[in-house]
């Protein structure tokens, strides 16, 4: 292929990102609609929007239009990357750091679990337990009562998220809308933190280059996390930091590194559990140092690693109740609509048989593990001319195979969880794994359309397909076919992937 084409791919995909934010800013911006449940409160208050009353059809079409323009910008920019393209990161980070705070200021977009989030606050600062509390149980407080879904469900968050649930309330106090925006104001700020961190620890400009692409100016992302305000950033945010303080360059010792990242391991699952997969990477690299070569510092650093994780994460949820648990284990019987595993649960008798069920996502995410741990691309010699150690390039990748296997495993699933993804794919070389996450996310995104309860939102007659047959038919059918398209790329050859930095004509011939 000629360098004019891949020249006109990297300008093509940046300009089809633009246009991907530009629809989902302006869903937003439209003001309560299908895809935008209203937020009581004071006139003149943030979060600030139009109140256009768009049709369904519009906003559902805008949302629609915007997943389609991300998926097609990204994915030509990763090919225009591997085929030699080049970009200045900075002003692509400040870009994407501006939609996220346009996005903060505007009333969130997709579904309605921000006034969850916003009732579990109140409840917390109510003196309500939020462990053990129903929405249904304080149907008079302005907050707790304008819930839409989930009203007879207590919090299933952990919580580290729970304070920053009261955290918002406390701020906002009675109004609904106020607490709705510092909720989306402290999620944006874990945005950015972890946007900073990946492109802090990138090690040069492609790799920062890399890191902007996969987080900061991802659509799918900002159109989820931030403009949808879902609090999984929260976990994000610490568990990246452990991962990439594990993997970088100090003189700190081998305890004092592993008592720092269990730490933040604990925090992350301490505000939504699955963040604790990650330190699985830097476990797994200190016990092969420890029985590989019988390295007493690596013992201890194992030790400690484990420790402070579990005291920190079981310090908060002692705090909390451990009552904090039993939202958990409910939920972990439970099976989206969009996901594989529905189709099972179709065939077996819907809710009859979710134990076997579980007991096949246990083994496909043990599968998954072993050939993601196989397959995923390695560092081959330094980053931008920064060296990255063995162990340090390992613990990404076995921290990325761990939260990767999850994510395509697990029998519920939102497109807002694939975030965990992206953030640990993030710190790993280019390879086909973009392409096949940006499928599973885009596949995800538009079976949530909108991610709302269709009798509440009295959706037209019209678009009925999207609940009756997009989202439990079409997408899980989409997403077993990206699930084989993983496996068959873990059984590719594992042929080592030059880092971000390495020449582009190295970089393009290299495997995926």
């Amino acid at each position: 292929m000629s360098s004019a084409v891949r020249d006109r791919r990297g300008p093509g995909g940046l300009a089809a990102l633009g246009a991907s934010a530009g629809c989902f800013l302006l869903a937003a911006f439209l003001g309560p609609s299908a895809m935008q449940p209203a937020l009581p409160g004071e006139p003149g208050q943030p979060p600030y929007s139009l109140t256009a009353d768009p049709s369904p059809y519009l906003v559902i079409g805008l949302v629609v239009a915007g997943v389609a323009a991300g998926v097609a910008g990204l994915a030509l920019c990763f090919a225009a990357v591997r085929g030699g393209w080049r970009c200045r990161p900075f002003p692509l980070l400040v870009a994407g750091l501006t939609v996220t705070a346009a996005f903060v200021l505007m009333p969130p977009i997709g579904s309605s679990d921000h006034l969850n989030y916003a009732a579990y606050g109140r409840m917390a600062v109510t003196e309500h337990d939020p462990y053990t509390t129903r929405a249904l149980d304080v149907p008079d407080d302005p907050v707790i009562g304008a819930v839409e879904e989930w009203r007879g469900t207590p919090s299933v968050y952990g919580p580290i998220t729970t304070a920053q649930e009261a955290f918002a309330s406390w701020l906002g106090g009675g109004s609904m809308r106020l607490t709705v925006f510092w909720l989306s104001l402290t999620n944006g700020l874990a945005f950015v933190l972890t946007a900073l961190i990946l492109y802090r620890c990138a090690g040069g400009p492609q790799g920062r280059l890399r890191g902007v692409l996969m987080w900061t100016c991802n659509p799918l992302l900002l159109f989820h996390l931030v403009a949808g305000a879902h609090n999984d950033v929260l976990a994000i945010a610490p568990m990246v930091a452990a991962v990439a303080f594990f993997s970088a360059r100090r003189r700190a010792g081998v305890v004092v590194t592993s008592l720092v990242t269990g730490a933040l391991v604990g925090v992350g699952a301490a505000a939504k559990m699955p963040a604790a997969l990650v330190g699985g990477g830097p476990a797994w690299v200190l016990l092969r140092r420890a029985y590989g070569s019988r390295d007493r510092r690596a013992m201890a650093g194992l030790a400690v690693l484990v420790a402070a994780s579990a005291v920190v994460a079981l310090t908060a949820y002692a705090l909390a109740g451990w009552h904090a648990f039993d939202q958990v284990q409910k939920a972990s019987n439970m099976v989206s609509f969009a996901t594989p595993w529905h189709l099972v649960d179709t065939l077996l008798g819907r809710g009859g048989q979710r134990t076997l069920i579980k007991i096949g996502f246990v083994l496909l995410t043990i599968v998954l593990v072993w050939l993601l741990a196989r397959g995923l691309p390695r560092f081959t010699a330094e980053v931008d001319g920064r060296a990255l150690g063995d162990d340090a390039a390992e613990s990404r990748r076995i921290a990325a195979a761990l939260v990767l296997a999850w994510l395509f495993a697990a029998p519920y699933e939102l497109p807002w969880y694939d975030g965990f993804g992206w953030a640990v794919l993030a710190l790993l070389p280019w390879s086909r794994f973009d392409l096949i996450l940006l499928a599973h996310t885009g596949a995800l995104s538009l079976a949530y359309l909108p991610a709302r309860d269709p009798k509440l939102i009295r959706l037209p007659d019209g678009l009925s397909w999207l609940f009756t047959v997009v989202r439990p038919v079409v997408i899980p059918l989409v997403l077993t076919g990206v699930l084989v398209a993983l496996v068959l790329e873990c059984r590719r050859s594992a042929r080592p992937v030059p880092a971000p930095g390495c020449s582009p004509r190295a970089s393009a011939g290299s495997r995926g």
